[in-house]
């Protein structure tokens, strides 16, 4: 069984989790810039295409919880830690 320093393998498979959802939000953002791109591409050449509007929507509500997740982690990693003090 894998375990960390301080033996705890519950603390590996956080740290895999974390670099997936990490993982995950760079590659959101760069479809996210792709998305907003496209639609300045469609304004620009005056195309009243909603889709296009609509497509830079995913990533974003997506990159909003993997965002938080991320804005939230160092905080509960401390929270926890605090926590433990036996």
């Amino acid at each position: 069984m894998n375990r960390s320093a301080s033996g705890s393998s519950s603390e590996v498979v956080s740290v895999n989790w974390t670099k997936w959802i990490r993982q995950i939000h760079r590659w959101l953002s760069i479809a996210f810039t792709l998305a907003v791109i496209a639609n300045l591409v469609a304004m620009a050449k005056e195309k009243n295409v909603v889709w296009v509007g609509l497509l830079a929507l995913f990533p974003l509500i997506v990159l909003l919880f993997t965002g938080l997740y991320l804005f939230a982690l160092p905080y509960v990693s401390k929270w926890r830690s605090g926590r433990r003090t036996g």
